[in-house]
């Protein structure tokens, strides 16, 4: 059975490939004067071009033309006007194949370049195989390893080797993950994650299929559900900073592989291969279950909030027909006091004129119920579905390990007020409760005559948190949609040793001076590239005249 390639045909075709744009072309095979200087040391034409094009190949992308192989046609083209003889020039040259050798000979020594043997192969696979527990891509194992040869000078070998250099430290690299991923386990966990893999009691299926189940509408019950399955992961109690033993590429690869096999298929893994790829799978479940968890939250506040609206809209759109009556009744009484005050007449004669005095007193009490508060916000009525919410916040906030910023320290301050009150079975909120957070249209309603109101002030921290997780204020460990943003950067610890070592990795030189003597080198260099095609005549898309 052929061995699955690890390049695509168009990754293939890629990675060797020579530049085909015109400037691209300039910038790699415009001979200088040093370089027509060695070149014309050779007798006869074809020796000469075939001399130059072989010099073309080594110096980018740095491999040998076959023997068999045809130069790109627009870069033998560039190469022959240079020369200055024709392209079929090319046909005669390398009759002799000792020519091509001493040539090639002449070209590595002038070049300072060493061929790929077997030091160079075993060196690379060790040097891979640290890349290949980050990523198992072949084209990117590929191309990393282009850049160490041509770094190394060293010339680069067929693509064949080059896919059979990646395979080998794929084969070393991947242990390497396994290894990673299960050194901090010890038995009680191996065997606690081995249980997951046995039908699970009450249901057709096991721990693990229970574990990814889907959460289901944003309901109390659904959300105390997956809060359930949350707590079976963090009941395995697995080392801390597990999901950074290894790169969350491999991760995330692994986690898939084994969300798509069977238990039986996972039982029948070798153990170490079976351990680790339970610990991909348990990792992502947990940040899957932490995210879908703190979206269902939102979503039901959400709908908790809507609702509110809609019946905020409802009660004073039932209203309406009454405010109109009242509003055209006052309007009536307003005119006649008016034209009473024009006239002299009695005020209160004019009103009677209109309503009885009793009607008109009763109207009064009826328009002061229709009336709304000076806020005239719905946020009163979010309180009606209090207890709702209060079927799984607990739960909820004692399940997430919260940390914020300093701008929500106070809210983070607040949560924890509240879990203490949970722990507790406390009703009152504490006098010292933080408030800061708490914004103008919730103060009427958090803030009382007898003290902080205990509903409103969850309500508000709940909205708040809803708010703050969305801003990346507060983060929630373990997560992988609400996590810290530090998460994203190298640790601080592993930055400072790879600036010393200068193994940044950045595209640009870290000290000023290196960086703009290379800018001033490559400007040189271009300029003078430009010079001698304006010599010659030869600037695309541009020409030189004498007016």
């Amino acid at each position: 059975m052929p061995r699955r390639s690890l390049f695509s045909t168009a990754e293939r075709e890629s990675l060797l490939a020579l530049p085909k744009a015109e400037d691209e072309l300039i910038r790699y095979y415009m001979f200088n004067e040093a370089d027509l200087s060695f070149i014309n040391q050779h007798r006869g034409s074809a020796n000469r071009l075939g001399f130059a094009v072989q010099l073309c190949y080594l110096r980018f992308p740095g491999i040998i033309l076959g023997v068999d192989q045809t130069p790109f046609p627009p870069l033998l083209k560039l190469v022959a006007d240079q020369l200055g003889v024709t392209v079929d020039t090319w046909n005669k040259y390398g009759q002799r194949e000792k020519t091509r050798r001493e040539h090639l000979a002449e070209l590595q020594g002038w070049l300072i370049l060493s061929p790929f043997g077997i030091a160079e192969y075993w060196q690379i696979v060790y040097q891979l195989a640290e890349l290949a527990q980050q990523t198992d891509r072949g084209i990117v194992l590929a191309e990393a390893l282009i850049d160490m040869l041509r770094n190394q000078s060293i010339i680069l070998p067929a693509i064949d080797v080059i896919e059979r250099v990646c395979s080998e430290a794929l084969t070393r690299g991947t242990p390497l993950v396994y290894e990673a991923l299960t050194a901090p386990l010890d038995d009680h966990h191996l065997h606690a994650i081995d249980n997951l893999l046995m039908i699970r009691e009450g249901t057709k299926g096991s721990g693990l299929i229970w574990l990814r189940q889907p959460p289901g509408p944003p309901k109390p019950k659904h959300i105390l559900a997956h809060l359930e399955r949350l707590k079976t992961v963090h009941e395995l109690s697995l080392p801390d900073g597990m999901e950074h033993c290894i790169h969350q590429n491999r991760l995330l690869k692994l986690a898939r592989e084994g969300g798509q096999m069977t238990a039986q298929h996972l039982r029948d893994l070798e153990p170490l291969r079976r351990y680790a790829t339970l610990m991909a799978v348990i990792l992502d479940t947990r940040a899957t279950l932490i995210d879908e968890v703190i979206d269902l939250h939102d979503r039901f506040i959400g709908a908790m909030f809507s609702k509110a609206k809609r019946h905020h809209a409802d009660r004073f759109q039932e209203s309406g027909k009454a405010i109109n009556n009242k509003i055209r009744l006052y309007s009536c009484i307003g005119r006649a006091l008016l034209e009473a005050k024009r006239s002299g007449h009695d005020p209160f004669a004019a009103i009677e004129a209109i309503i009885p005095w009793d009607v008109f007193s009763e109207s009064i009490a009826e328009a002061e119920k229709l009336a709304q508060p000076e806020e005239f916000d719905f946020l009163s009525l979010i309180g009606e579905r209090f207890n709702q919410l209060r079927r799984y916040t607990p739960t909820l906030l004692e399940a997430l390990t919260m940390k914020s910023a300093q701008v929500a320290s106070d809210l983070l301050s607040g949560i924890e007020v509240l879990k203490g009150m949970n722990e507790r079975q406390a009703r009152k909120v504490p006098d010292d409760a933080p408030t800061s957070f708490v914004r103008k249209r919730w103060k009427s309603l958090v803030q009382t005559e007898s003290g902080l109101d205990r509903r409103f002030y969850e309500l508000c921290v709940l909205s708040e948190l809803k708010n703050s997780l969305r801003s990346g204020d507060i983060w929630v460990q373990g997560s992988r949609q609400f996590k810290d943003f530090e998460e994203y950067l190298l640790p601080a610890s592993r930055f400072t040793v790879q600036r010393e070592q200068k193994k940044l990795g950045l595209a640009v030189e870290t000290d000023c001076e290196s960086f703009l003597q290379n800018r001033i080198s490559l400007l040189e260099q271009e300029m003078a590239i430009v010079e001698q095609l304006a010599k010659a005549n030869e600037l695309p898309d541009a020409t030189i005249t004498s007016t």
